[in-house]
């Protein structure tokens, strides 16, 4: 099973950047993930900015996703899981041998089509939290799921 994350925008800071790569690393062994950036769109002051950079946003969003993905569109909105309830869903969606693509939108959110297109909406926590650190989360939540799933010691209840 191939992992995609995909998410709207380029330039993160650089812990944002050095904490991805270290889940990464770490999850070589255990699963492969991959980070594909997109470009923020052009946000003017205008009273139609934001649905327009959606609507942008979404076009290469849906670009980057391969026909046969099963999408995870991450939504404070979405459903809330436990690490142990997400890494047995992980387990099951490793079974179906269908690849995973994660959506993390721009700053403004992910627009409808994009929220249409996914089979799951998820939500990392009811809190609206940067785009880096849901980056963040997720890899750490991914490669704690992988670790509980392969027996290793890193997660404990």
């Amino acid at each position: 099973m191939r992992l995609r994350l995909i998410a709207v925008g380029t330039r993160m800071p650089e812990w944002v950047d050095a904490a991805f790569s270290d889940y990464w690393r770490r999850m070589r062994g255990l699963w492969k993930l991959e980070l594909v950036e997109l470009a923020t769109a052009s946000r003017r002051h205008s009273g139609g900015a934001a649905r327009a950079a959606r609507a942008a946003e979404a076009q290469r969003i849906l670009a980057a996703l391969a026909p046969r993905d099963f999408v995870v569109a991450l939504d404070e909105r979405g459903t809330e899981r436990s690490t142990a309830e997400m890494s047995h869903w992980l387990e099951q969606r490793r079974a179906s041998g269908q690849d995973l693509a994660f959506i993390i939108g721009g700053p403004d959110g992910l627009s409808e089509e994009v929220l249409a297109r996914g089979q799951l909406r998820w939500s990392l926590s009811r809190l609206t939290l940067p785009h880096g650190l849901v980056r963040v989360v997720l890899a750490e939540q991914l490669y704690r799921a992988a670790t509980l799933l392969a027996g290793h010691p890193y997660h404990r209840e």
